[in-house]
């Protein structure tokens, strides 16, 4: 069938339901003028009048009234599968790529897919962990999850977490035969573990903290270096140094006494983990419900 009979085909569906012009092209979206063109065109193609046309009413032909009774229940039944289609097209599926830290996907991400996932069994999830503001439209990543801080204003953010702190923390043993430092500079004088960021030009990363206003950044120095922040706090673990990592990854040691915190009152809130996306991003489904169990609600 070619596209033009089709539409040709729908348009007599709409006038012999209707039993009228008027009302049928408004349902149709045109004029009466174009529809009664469309109904003579088709007259003319076919050879058979389909219609009778008088001033009060419009009624079929017998030819009409047969092409009526036999197409009208196929295109009804094309109704019914292109809605059982957008039925299935409402069910979320497909595959979202999202970048974050070891500690975002970890802490953020694997206990909102543990809820989710089970329920939409046709969303998959790809996690890439990058410590890099990754370019996410080059990437072709779907969305990226960082401190709020450092997501681009040009982007759409979504709050993920609570605020977050850091925290300075290092082993009983490695304690055992250190003074614990007072200050921030106090750590000159202890073995750090460093971490060497793409986000900082691949320079190491520098610790951060705030007291009354005052701002300092200490450049550590220590034995180590790695750009995990897994191994950094398997070294601090271990008593290979101090290091230097957010509240919630370390809590749980130091609520156990396997790491012991300092520098508490240089460590200031900052701004939670967000989920970030291009404004231009048309969603999926199965974006949009991760979305939404992502978002933080101030549990």
């Amino acid at each position: 069938m070619q596209r033009e009979d089709a539409s040709d085909l729908l348009a007599f569906l709409a006038v012999a339901r209707e039993r009228n012009f008027t009302r049928a092209a408004a349902k149709l979206g045109m004029t009466q003028s174009a529809l009664s063109q469309i109904i003579r065109n088709l007259e003319e193609r076919i050879g058979v009048r389909l219609l009778n046309r008088t001033t009060r009413s419009v009624t079929p032909t017998q030819a009409g009234e047969r092409l009526f009774l036999s197409i009208g229940p196929k295109f009804n039944e094309m109704d019914v599968d292109l809605a059982a289609l957008g039925e299935l097209r409402e069910k979320p599926a497909g595959t979202v790529r999202l970048t974050a830290t070891e500690n975002a996907a970890a802490a953020i991400l694997l206990p909102a897919l543990g809820k989710i996932l089970p329920k939409y069994p046709d969303i998959h999830v790809e996690i890439v962990i990058d410590y890099g503001l990754t370019n996410i439209v080059a990437q072709q990543v779907d969305a990226g999850i960082r401190p709020g801080e450092l997501v681009a204003k040009d982007m759409i953010a979504v709050r993920v977490s609570p605020d977050l702190r850091m925290a300075v923390v290092g082993s009983p043993s490695y304690f055992a035969e250190r003074k614990r430092p007072k200050t921030p500079r106090d750590l000159t004088h202890h073995n750090c573990l460093n971490l060497r960021l793409p986000t900082h030009g691949g320079s190491l990363y520098a610790w951060e903290f705030e007291k009354n206003g005052r701002e300092l950044k200490v450049r550590v120095e220590g034995q180590l270096v790695f750009n995990s922040a897994g191994l950094l706090l398997d070294g601090a673990l271990k008593g290979l140094g101090l290091a230097y990592l957010t509240e919630g990854h370390v809590q749980p040691h130091v609520s156990q006494g396997r790491l012991v915190r300092v520098l508490s009152d240089w460590c200031p809130p900052f701004s939670g983990y967000h989920l970030y996306y291009p404004s231009r991003r048309q969603p999926s489904s199965a974006f949009s419900v991760l979305v939404e169990a992502l978002r933080y609600r101030g549990r």
